[in-house]
């Protein structure tokens, strides 16, 4: 089954959320809020995504962090940062049979629907 995880309040998943819906895919939420997320399940996400493409420096989590925090930035320091802030993880992150996409745009649709719907 689909996976799709992020945070329910998120824009660009409550799109990706409508448009499971209205495609009558079915899939199962995970919020990080609200199911947690830890350092096993982004060693997981970033083997397959990358860490770097994982952490999400555009939001307003990321500007709020001083200095020191983002300087030397490397794998581990990543995972520690997304564990503690859980919108520092670019959203939604889609899982299914051991493979993961990241994010969710109208472009990719079509390619989502495919790859979600192949049993």
């Amino acid at each position: 089954m689909l996976t799709i995880y992020g945070i329910k309040n998120c824009d660009t998943v409550k799109k990706a959320r409508k448009w499971l819906d209205e495609a009558a895919i079915d899939y199962r939420f995970h919020d990080y809020r609200v199911d947690g997320i830890d350092a096993e399940l982004l060693n997981e996400f970033a083997a397959s995504l990358g860490w770097d493409a994982l952490l999400n420096t555009r939001g307003t989590t990321w500007r709020k962090l001083d200095d020191a925090a983002k300087a030397d930035m490397g794998e581990a320091k990543a995972i520690t940062l997304m564990v503690d802030n859980d919108a520092l993880v670019k959203r939604p992150v889609w899982q299914k049979d051991g493979e993961y996409r990241l994010g969710f745009s109208a472009k990719d649709a079509d390619e989502i629907k495919a790859w979600a719907s192949n049993d």
